[in-house]
């Protein structure tokens, strides 16, 4: 008996126009109006999801961040996993010494040191998603859409580190070259028994406390519920998933997902741009 519905957002519950779709807004809602409580789990911030479920009329908990922040779903926080100062701040010399761009998000929203390379990630993102979107289009979509989210900018992420307000909660590292350069850098952060290295896609590597897993986060708001795992439904499609996928006893893949994460899950449905997760929801009631 399903009781509780959990999805990751990108390349799984968002299109691949990176919105929610009809179908899958609609399924949502159905499961929710029958009693069923409904759960994002994503490494999206806050501040990035809330406009995605506000324009598709979803109200709901959030897991954010891979499990490092958990709202509930009048925003209030639940429960957090951050990383340590000193250990951000090493990170970012890390990182800055690789040469790889890198975004921090924070308990205050995302923050990016270079404009110019976070349109041109998200604008990586837009074109290998959709081969019909050409990559000078790509960076005029990306341009406007950077407009409408709510992205801060720094000089130096050391400011971060030195302000007492703020809570680093996760750093996502982004390579053009994707898993060539990025993988030797993820083994590398691994041996780090305070760390969990996944990933949201080919082309980053996310960098959370070891404590910040979708996987853990999912099975603790479930217990808040008096839900058993067996009776979770949960979507995903990449490896920053996989630790959720393997707890609940429904665990479903979309067909355009990684491998590993059709190997994890128990089932399989349609494509992220296809309702694969409202399909499976409106089978299941």
């Amino acid at each position: 008996m399903i009781q509780l519905i959990a999805s990751d957002m990108d390349g799984t519950f968002l299109n691949d126009e990176m919105v929610i779709s009809p179908g899958n807004a609609n399924a949502v809602k159905h499961a929710q109006a029958k009693g069923i409580p409904f759960v994002v789990s994503t490494g999206r911030s806050k501040e990035e999801i809330l406009p995605l479920l506000k324009a598709a009329g979803i109200t709901c908990p959030m897991i954010t961040l891979n499990g490092a922040l958990v709202f509930d779903q009048d925003e209030k926080l639940i429960s957090s996993a951050a990383l340590t100062d000193a250990l951000a701040a090493k990170l970012i010399l890390f990182l800055h010494k690789q040469g790889l761009y890198f975004e921090v998000t924070t308990n205050n929203g995302v923050y990016s040191d270079n404009k110019a390379k976070r349109i041109e990630n998200f604008a990586d993102l837009l074109s290998s998603t959709s081969a019909d979107t050409p990559y000078k289009l790509a960076v005029t979509l990306a341009s406007a859409r950077m407009e409408l989210m709510n992205i801060n900018y720094v000089d130096d992420y050391m400011e971060l580190v030195n302000d007492p307000k703020i809570v680093i909660c996760k750093i996502v590292a982004f390579s053009p070259e994707g898993r060539r350069v990025l993988m030797p850098i993820k083994d590398e952060l691994a041996v780090n028994q305070n760390l969990v290295i996944t990933s949201s896609g080919p082309g980053n590597i996310e960098i959370n406390h070891v404590n910040a897993q979708k996987g853990i986060a999912v099975s603790r708001f479930a217990d808040s519920l008096n839900i058993l795992m067996d009776n979770v439904m949960a979507f995903g499609d990449n490896n920053n998933d996989v630790s959720m996928l393997k707890l609940a006893g429904y665990s479903y893949a979309v067909a355009n997902a990684t491998n590993e994460v059709k190997q994890t899950a128990r089932y399989l449905t349609d494509s992220n741009d296809e309702d694969g997760v409202g399909k499976a929801i409106e089978k299941m009631l």
